[in-house]
């Protein structure tokens, strides 16, 4: 796949904070790009770069390799966290408004259909439940066609089944062939997602890769919880990782089978066991941390 969109050495500051750290990545043409970190990471400041609506203090964006010109912003889709519409439109008239915007344009029944709106076209918009609202801010970042979609935490404060929904719209929206870039808190939602994501920590980029290539870098196969506390000594001479935590123990092994045959040899108790694979969020927590970011 070609690069679309290209970032060299960026940094930003706001005073003497540096918010952004020499970052460097390429976003593939075709695929969704997750940006992931705790509060304060810089993903806000990086996403608003990317998206040309703030200039870096160093470094370089090129888009279809060269720096950003006019046409960008009529090549972009843009779903903030959250937009302030005029009063009294309904959902028709928001997308009516938003293609008068540009040069051309999606035709709007073929939005309102894509993006589930038919039922809710004539409703106006400041009665629409959260997840109506958001299938409408995703129409909205889709009226001009765009090649590259910024997708801003889209998902956040939904219930599971509207998140579910939206994310059958994004991958249905991928098959088109556009380039995705995500922010979510939701690890989930960028695994499901994703091609490939990175991981911001105060301001500098601490892991980039696929999921699955990043996972297997950081953990074992296999996952298993125990109630209680348990020494690497109770499970015999085997290549495994144990950790503590509030008198559960957690058990990274390659086969589940063996550690279990090793297990019951020097203590019988399963009590509250579990077994599962690693995920982001286990990756995220232990790349960035446990403790709380204001």
């Amino acid at each position: 796949m070609s690069v679309l969109l290209s970032v060299r050495d960026l940094t930003h500051r706001y005073g003497d904070f540096t918010a952004v750290n020499n970052i460097s990545l390429d976003i593939k043409t075709g695929e969704c790009y997750g940006l992931l970190g705790p509060n304060g990471a810089g993903k806000s400041t990086t996403l608003e770069i990317l998206e040309g609506l703030l200039t870096p203090t160093q470094g370089q964006v090129l888009y279809r390799g060269l720096p950003i010109g006019k046409n960008f912003k009529q090549e972009v889709g843009i779903q903030f966290q959250s937009t302030t519409l005029p009063d009294y439109l309904t959902v028709s008239d928001c997308l009516k408004l938003f293609a008068s915007f540009y040069q051309s344009h999606t035709p709007i029944a073929n939005l309102i259909k894509q993006c589930q709106l038919t039922e809710i076209a004539d409703k106006l918009h400041y009665n629409l439940s959260g997840g109506q609202k958001q299938r409408l801010l995703l129409a909205l970042s889709l009226i001009n066609d765009p090649t590259l979609l910024f997708l801003d935490e889209p998902t956040t404060g939904l219930d599971p089944q509207a998140r579910l929904h939206f994310w059958q719209l994004v991958r249905e929206i991928k098959q088109q062939g556009k380039t995705i870039i995500l922010t979510t808190h939701y690890m989930e939602e960028a695994e499901q997602l994703c091609d490939r994501i990175a991981i911001m920590d105060r301001g500098e980029f601490i892991a980039e890769g696929t999921p699955a290539a990043l996972l297997g870098d950081n953990f074992l196969p296999q996952i298993v919880e125990l109630d209680g506390v348990f020494s690497q000594q109770d499970f015999g001479a085997l290549p495994i990782r144990v950790s503590e935590c509030a008198g559960r123990t957690r058990v990274e092994c390659h086969s589940f089978n063996e550690l279990m045959t090793a297990f019951k040899a020097s203590a019988p108790s399963l009590n509250g066991m579990s077994v599962r694979k690693p995920n982001l969020e286990d990756l995220f927590l232990k790349l960035t941390g446990n403790e709380l970011r204001i």
